[in-house]
């Protein structure tokens, strides 16, 4: 059963800044190049057979490609007690639409889908229960741009637990209008 969601890729030069963000932070688990990505839809274990239905779904999303900025540091949890450290984007509309539409396809598919709150954003940390403060760090560094970047398509990733964490390989790319 493979483990697996919907995602955008993140530019390459994006990422090498994103990565320089990185400071000791107790229970800091960052993410490395090979890890940054936006999530629009997960869907965790899937079975095999349910995989050409997910494809199926997406191919029917129609939307147009748009440009996106990579701007800003927030977390979610407290500063002080934070669960993820995440870089933010700009504008959220064309990803909220994307996320909206791939979600209702999936579930007029069947597919079971997350229905909390869609907040698009970076993942760059995630912390553990003793997780030191990001509050100064955010004060400091919170408006930070990372740069534009095209988004001509979005992709289904498969994750696999590796021995540095989490492994994205894409299965199928979707390209946008």
């Amino acid at each position: 059963m493979p483990k697996v969601f919907f995602g955008v890729e993140i530019a390459p030069d994006i990422k090498q800044r994103l990565l320089k963000v990185q400071v000791p932070v107790q229970s800091a688990r960052w993410q490395s190049y090979e890890q940054l990505h936006l999530t629009l839809v997960f869907l965790g274990n899937v079975a095999d057979d349910a995989v050409p239905g997910l494809v199926g779904a997406a191919t029917s999303v129609v939307e147009s490609s748009f440009e996106l900025t990579v701007r800003g540091l927030g977390c979610f949890g407290s500063p002080e007690r934070p669960k993820i450290l995440w870089a933010g984007v700009a504008p959220e509309s064309p990803l909220v639409n994307l996320h909206r539409q791939l979600r209702d396809k999936l579930q007029t598919e069947g597919t079971s889908v997350e229905h909390r709150h869609f907040q698009p954003h970076i993942t760059l940390s995630r912390f553990g229960r003793d997780a030191g403060s990001v509050k100064e760090f955010i004060e400091t560094r919170g408006e930070e741009e990372f740069g534009t970047m095209s988004v001509p398509e979005f992709v289904l990733y498969e994750s696999n637990q590796g021995p540095n964490g989490s492994v994205y390989t894409v299965l199928q790319r979707f390209p946008l209008m």
